[in-house]
């Protein structure tokens, strides 16, 4: 569900990045105040392992389109919803910067439409009252499922609200809605019972994460988290690296949705004017583009049959190098937390 920088205006663009920094802003200022410092590690091998598994595009059988991972549910319910919503930004905008997935322009919707509804929206009002202490295995596939859903029904609704907010008239508002929403419910199904998998998991490893209040503030004492880490780590991995070559060629839900309006899975491009000078610089940032190699110099990528699995070096190195990119900027938003806490206590 990330967008292109196409289906925005620049007015829609400019206000949902001053959304999202507003909102970045204010989970920066909740985290001062609680975040534990062991769960600093979590962030970044978790945000690792969502960026890989963002990767992987599973068929929705007997539609033609694919859906991925959002994984905010998942990062809400490990560390809370303020780590969880600094992690989903560090994980698009390392997406949009360096493997040009997803537009600039369209960064801040991005992140507001996979960020701000599983962390703000679906895990308080949904998962929590659903799962409680968070020791039912029944209530935590329930809650899974339910928040994920309702995350992603959230999430589509407003690409499609932001879409008619631009004025793309090539998009109806209300037969745009009628293919956003089914195909996103079958994708938030998947969703939900993969975060409770992930979820159910990490209660067995370490239950105390999971139970009671624990994903919104400290771990006891003496808890230690070097099994866990190193588990997701290894998942992060061999997602990246190995089972993304497994991932569906057909369009995801966004793309089939405008595919099945105007022919074609994206709107044409501008030629001029701020989305097109964001989209220079994502040129020149983009290391991967697509997660692949870019062509040589004055080529062009061949037209290749498709094939599955897709066994791709390109694919690999864009797992792997993505992952260890969100690694680092998820410590490092953890660290910076950490030292303004402390810089502001002593």
């Amino acid at each position: 569900m990330h967008m292109a920088d196409a289906l925005l205006s620049p007015a829609v663009g400019a206000t949902f990045w001053a959304g999202t920094a507003a909102a970045i802003g204010y989970a920066s200022k909740k985290l001062k105040k609680r975040l534990d410092d062991r769960k600093i590690p979590l962030m970044g091998v978790a945000g690792a392992f969502i960026f890989a598994s963002q990767m992987i595009n599973f068929t929705i059988p007997g539609t033609g389109s694919s859906g991925h991972l959002g994984g905010g549910m998942i990062l809400a319910i490990l560390l809370g919803p303020h780590a969880a919503f600094l992690v989903t930004a560090s994980i698009l905008t390392v997406q949009a910067f360096f493997f040009a997935d997803g537009g600039l322009l369209a960064l801040g919707c991005n992140i507001w439409n996979l960020g701000i509804y599983p962390c703000f929206v679906a895990y308080p009002l949904i998962y929590k009252p659903l799962a409680g202490d968070g020791k039912s295995p029944k209530r935590i596939v329930v809650a899974s499922l339910s928040s994920a859903v309702v995350a992603l029904q959230a999430g589509a609704f407003s690409v499609v609200l932001e879409t008619s907010l631009s004025g793309k008239t090539e998009l109806p508002f209300a037969t745009f809605l009628l293919l956003m929403l089914p195909i996103h419910l079958a994708i938030g199904f998947v969703e939900g019972f993969v975060t409770a998998g992930v979820v159910r998991y990490v209660h067995a490893v370490r239950p105390e994460i999971i139970e009671g209040d624990g994903s919104a503030g400290t771990l006891p004492s003496g808890a230690s988290l070097r099994n866990l880490l190193a588990g997701f780590v290894a998942l992060a991995v061999v997602t990246g690296g190995a089972l993304s070559w497994f991932a569906s060629a057909h369009p995801d839900g966004l793309e089939w949705s405008i595919g099945k309006i105007t022919g074609k899975g994206e709107l044409p491009e501008r030629d001029r004017g701020i989305a097109a000078s964001l989209k220079g610089v994502q040129e020149r940032t983009a290391v991967l583009p697509d997660y692949g190699f870019k062509p040589p110099e004055g080529g062009s990528k061949e037209e290749k049959t498709p094939s599955w699995p897709a066994v791709d070096a390109g694919t690999t190195a864009s797992g792997l190098i993505g992952g260890a990119l969100v690694l680092g900027m998820a410590l490092a938003v953890g660290w910076a937390i950490r030292a303004a806490r402390n810089g502001r206590s002593s």
